[in-house]
């Protein structure tokens, strides 16, 4: 992660005299007694996990001087030749200071919303520029794009460029790669010294530098008394709103997860009616995105259920098994279990595999089980017990499901986005999640992602569930590209949002950075003398089961209302008749917020020993 940002604040400011007649203009106050930019740039940084500030100064250095000291982390190199030269010549006299890191960089005259920040930190890419829609400044530096998303060139003259995709906002993610060929390149030519920092990238595109777009990003460069007013008027307020909004609650359940400050913003649309065809769009690009994490268009699909997970599973139940066939339900946790009672409900044919909550599943036992009960048809597993955090290995199941000729069916509500999963490398035929786990999405939609083929086969099946029919909906969707029944509209504009945001990320990544906060759990866990119930190797990483300790003040109920005050929710155990309480490290949030969590839980903890 990215842990040193660089502001460029060298400039003379001469377009906002008199503001910059005696000081520099990153000291600018949007109004009088409030922040400078400075100050809320520096803010917005550590707020996103940024410790190592390094400020270009130039112009009135002093002010920037006497602010660092009072600021931990926060140092300034000078550039002597400000005057004359461009921004590239302060990132190079910094260059030295950086050597081997990725950074951020960021202009000193922005005021902008910090969760741009945050999303440059986690995009998946190593070198990313940010981007919105044209804010009519007149000052607009456009970006022009390869087909990839890659920049090609950047101009204030849009003559100069094919098309215009969206306005630098003038917030980078660079690669120390990526800033090793800036500075080489600056030392082969002496004119260079004239040039800013955007012209090296555009010299370096070929290296592929990704721009990210956020199309309605709250921020504005502040260069002259026109943009004053405009900020003063229209962004300020906004950010205000922003930074008063309820504060962000961390939710360490298994779901729904933490969401992003775009996705909840994504549910803010104008009414539309779920008929009409832009909508229609919104559903096919969902619907196209989430089976690409998993599988290819061309062989699988996904359909789409207003509901939580358990309606997408119990779509593939009541749809895919047929009356003479029979199911293996593979338990051992509380999901597989559910399982067993939608086919109750419905009448289903199964046969159980009882295997402890607490173990590792024994795979050559699974496989005799099988090849003993040879009416077995189909075979149903819990990718990620949300239990107790037990990952079964899908890989050996759905080979022993192609050895066999069975039908292999995945509940994977705990771990789909988040642990990569193939489809057809794995012989997965249907699989289940949702939109409010690892996607990052609001509750409300389940869906099955499931192999057209197999899909095909259920096209006679007599129907067990008008609402919950899997063919049915595939079909209808297929001919008229709309639900069946009326879609919860801005739980799907959210869910856009959040495939977007993983996409940018990478389901590599976002898994690394799952981990990352699990191992702050465990070391944490250690540390407070609690013990987890899934042994380490067989663990998923992403939701851990701990035993209550054997203390008699110890009450989960209070533990959780101190902690829920404290803006983190935790869940109770589910694991039979042991006590036991779940931490899930799932959705928006990283390592530093787990380290907070931590340092509740040892005060509740701390509490009850005295």
């Amino acid at each position: 992660m990215i842990k040193t940002a660089v502001i460029l604040a060298a400039g003379l400011g001469s377009r906002l005299r008199p503001y910059t007649d005696t000081q520099p203009k990153g000291f600018l106050q949007i109004y009088e007694g409030n922040p400078s930019l400075i100050e809320l740039s520096i803010e917005a940084l550590q707020k996103n996990g940024i410790t190592n500030i390094i400020i270009g100064t130039g112009y009135c250095r002093s002010y920037y001087e006497d602010l660092a000291k009072g600021i931990p982390n926060v140092t300034c190199i000078h550039s002597p030749k400000y005057a004359s030269t461009g921004s590239l010549e302060t990132l190079m006299q910094i260059y030295p200071h950086i050597l081997g890191e990725d950074i951020l960089l960021l202009e000193s005259d922005l005021l902008y919303d910090y969760n741009g920040i945050r999303e440059l930190i986690w995009h998946c890419e190593p070198n990313v520029v940010l981007a919105s829609n044209p804010t009519n400044s007149k000052d607009e530096v456009y970006i022009e794009i390869t087909d990839s998303s890659n920049l090609i060139n950047l101009s204030k003259n849009i003559t100069e460029l094919k098309s215009i995709y969206g306005e630098l906002v003038g917030i980078s993610k660079l690669s120390a790669s990526l800033l090793d060929s800036i500075y080489k390149i600056y030392n082969e030519n002496s004119e260079w010294t004239k040039w800013d920092y955007e012209n090296a990238l555009v010299a370096l595109a070929h290296q592929n530098i990704f721009v990210h777009k956020i199309p309605q990003y709250t921020w504005c460069e502040i260069d002259n008394e026109e943009h004053l007013e405009f900020a003063r008027k229209t962004i300020y307020p906004r950010i205000q709103l922003l930074r008063d909004l309820p504060k962000r609650d961390i939710l360490l359940n298994p779901g729904p997860a933490t969401t992003s400050t775009a996705v909840k913003y994504a549910q803010i649309q104008p009414d539309i009616c779920p008929r009409e065809e832009t909508f229609g769009d919104v559903m096919r690009f969902v619907a196209t995105e989430l089976t690409r994490f998993v599988a290819n268009n061309e062989h699988y699909s996904t359909v789409l259920f207003p509901g939580s997970g358990t309606a997408a599973v119990e779509a593939i139940l009541t749809s895919v098994i047929k009356n003479r066939d029979t199911l293996l339900i593979v338990h051992n946790g509380a999901y597989g279990k559910r399982m067993q009672e939608i086919c109750d409900t419905y009448s289903i044919n199964y046969v159980m595999y009882d295997s402890p909550y607490t173990k590792a599943l024994d795979y050559n036992d699974l496989e005799k089980f099988i090849l003993i009960n040879r009416h077995i048809t189909h075979v149903a597993l819990v990718h990620n017990e949300t239990t107790t955090g037990l990952l079964n290995d899908l890989s050996i199941v759905g080979d022993i499901c192609h050895k066999n000729n069975l039908t292999f069916i995945v509940d994977a509500m705990s771990s789909y986005a988040a642990i990569p999963i193939d489809m057809p490398t794995q012989n997965i035929h249907f699989l289940a999640a949702s939109s409010n786990k690892n996607i990052q999405g609001m509750a409300g939609i389940g869906f099955v992602i499931t192999n057209k083929n197999s899909l095909e086969q259920c096209k006679n099946h007599k129907r067990k569930s008008y609402y919950l029919d899997l063919y049915a909906q595939y079909d209808y969707f297929n001919k008229t590209g709309q639900s069946r029944f009326t879609p919860p509209v801005q739980t799907f504009y959210a869910l856009q949002q959040a495939i977007i945001e993983a996409k940018n990320e990478g389901i590599i990544n976002r898994y690394q950075r799952y981990k990352e906060s699990w191992e702050v759990l465990i070391t944490g866990l250690k540390e407070l003398n609690l013990e987890w119930v899934i042994p380490l190797e067989h663990h998923s990483k992403i939701i851990t089961a701990i035993y209550e300790p054997d203390n008699k003040k110890f009450n989960f109920t209070e533990m959780h209302d101190e902690l829920f005050s404290k803006g983190f929710t935790i869940y109770p155990g589910k694991v039979g008749n042991l006590s036991t309480f779940r931490i899930a490290n799932i959705g928006d949030i990283n390592k530093n917020d787990m380290q907070n969590f931590i340092k509740a839980l040892k005060a509740y903890f701390n509490k009850i020993s005295e």
